[in-house]
């Protein structure tokens, strides 16, 4: 068992390292001074992996301090009026059934799997069992403090609170037991990263029982939460007993894995994405066009990838659509939160920077045109002509424009809705500028990203980002969106500044895209 862990996490350490070493060798004012041994140098793996166990270390506690930030501690501060015991245990129950199918670990398809299993034949039943029971050793100790800290705040017993890492690790347990059962019933594996229309159902069930209730005054007693969370203690180790007797976790892993591209192989893992992806595209031979040049080529690859491109963009207006009616109901039924969300809304336009950065469909658009489109014409020299590449780059910021402005346009009509529901504004101005501004962030992050493609093209073969200095613009877009979230601006100041600055980012992003991106936009190895 020792054996099996170190020789994973020094696996997953090595993966870790190198791809750190090979992003540095990515950024241009440090390539020409690394050499070209790069992963010989003794000091920079030293440092390399000094920096793999602080992430690994703070990985466990970074996203359980999000979590209870924002999605419990955050959403109880909503609910005045309310026994904070009793709404933090109600959020904490619903919250944790959807992390115990959503968040296993054990059927998440990663390339330290992979690599163990598949190519190295290492042990897959002591691999698994070691790795996740490593995880629930991990969640436990990230969770702890924050239980003991937000359940104490809120009038949680230290007792309850010392006992809910442990419910989650049972309800985890009991999570992985089903899935497996249900393998051994039906020869079908579970993939954490794909979920079933019933899956996203019960989901979204699980999360409306979770917030909607308390809108209207409604929470569990404590008991019911008291008693299921102790209930899942005894269940997750009967789980337990069943994970370690099962015996075919070799064909559980080979199916979770099958999708996974192999980097060790390019064109292995290209046609594994393409295959996976031949269901979403349209191969329908009368599709045509009347255009011509790049217009027609466009054209076509949106036609034929409008599954792929459309599907995400229209579930996230159904998303907005339903979650600005349930406001409006809530303002209907209990005017007394109207003063409260007047406010909010008046001052909390730059929360949106980040919402609009989660939901844009940026990534996915240029995958999509790099895996089936750029791929192959990239070899052409013409494709990279400066006139040529600022022509299409425009013509597809049209269509990515036009793919997130209708979640946007949905998320900013809400908006003004509620705005004018709960009572409204004397400068009639606010209104339109809000509905603009939710568009103008919408198509600032459809041009970032589609600069980002062109300027830097972080794919490889595979379409797994390759580039350093892409990782570290987006993490510092990141950063930067999650920072907007502190600032309190109100609607007409913020929204005419983020016109403005999405004007002024589009000029620019064309006039680099003309000086640059005919050496920067190439396929990269």
């Amino acid at each position: 068992m020792n054996k099996t862990l170190r020789l994973s996490f020094s696996l997953k350490n090595t993966y870790r390292v190198n791809g750190f070493l090979y992003s540095l060798k990515q950024i241009p004012l440090l390539k020409r001074l690394l050499p070209q041994s790069l992963y010989r140098v003794t000091g920079l793996k030293i440092f390399a992996n000094i920096l793999s166990v602080f992430w690994e270390i703070l990985s466990a506690f970074l996203g359980k301090l999000l979590y209870f930030a924002v999605m419990i501690y955050g959403a109880a501060s909503l609910y005045d009026g309310l026994p904070e015991r009793e709404v933090f245990l109600h959020l904490f129950l619903f919250l944790t059934l959807i992390g115990s199918f959503m968040n296993t670990g054990m059927f998440n398809p990663t390339k330290d799997k992979y690599y163990a299993m598949i190519l190295l034949r290492m042990d897959a039943r002591a691999y698994t069992l070691v790795n996740y029971g490593y995880l629930l050793v991990k969640t436990v100790i990230g969770f702890l403090p924050f239980t003991v800290l937000f359940g104490i705040d809120h009038g949680v017993p230290l007792w309850l609170c010392l006992m809910l890492p442990f419910s989650v690790i049972g309800m985890k347990l009991c999570a992985a037991a089903i899935s497996l059962s249900r393998y051994t019933l039906k020869g079908k594996g579970y993939n954490e990263n794909k979920f079933s229309r019933y899956m996203m159902g019960a989901v979204v069930l699980l999360l409306a029982a979770a917030y909607a209730p308390p809108a209207f005054g409604l929470v569990l007693p404590s008991a019911v939460p008291t008693v299921l969370f102790a209930a899942s203690i005894p269940l997750g180790l009967l789980s337990l007993r069943y994970l370690i007797n099962f015996r075919d976790y070799r064909a559980v892993n080979q199916e979770l894995l099958a999708g996974l591209t192999n980097q060790m192989d390019a064109s292995a893992g290209t046609q594994i994405i393409k295959k996976a992806n031949e269901d979403k595209i349209a191969a329908d031979a009368s599709i045509s066009s009347r255009r011509k040049g790049f217009e027609y080529l466009n054209e076509l690859f949106i036609k034929r990838h409008r599954k792929i491109l459309w599907s995400s963009s229209k579930k996230l207006s159904y998303a907005a659509a339903v979650v600005s009616a349930g406001v409006l109901l809530l303002l209907f039924l209990k005017p007394e939160v109207r003063s409260p969300v007047n406010m909010m809304v008046r001052t909390a336009l730059p929360y949106f920077v980040f919402l609009m950065y989660a939901v844009n469909r940026g990534t996915l658009f240029t995958q999509a045109l790099f895996m089936n489109c750029d791929h192959s014409l990239l070899t052409y020299s013409f494709y990279k002509r400066p006139a040529f590449i600022l022509r299409l780059f425009r013509i597809r910021l049209r269509e990515i424009m036009k793919i997130n402005a209708v979640p946007a346009l949905v998320i900013g009509g809400g908006l003004a809705l509620i705005l004018f529901a709960s009572g409204g504004t004397e400068d009639l101005l606010t209104y339109p500028v809000l509905i603009v501004s939710i568009l103008f962030l919408s198509l600032f992050f459809s041009i970032h990203y589609l600069t980002l493609y062109y300027l830097l093209q972080p794919y490889n073969a595979g379409t797994e980002v390759r580039s350093g200095t892409y990782r570290i613009i987006m993490t510092v877009t990141y950063l930067v969106c999650f920072y907007c979230m502190q600032l309190r601006l109100p609607v007409l100041m913020f929204g005419l500044m983020t016109i403005v600055f999405c004007l002024i980012y589009g000029v620019v992003a064309c006039f680099l895209i003309y000086r640059l991106a005919p050496k920067t936009f190439r396929i990269r190895t």
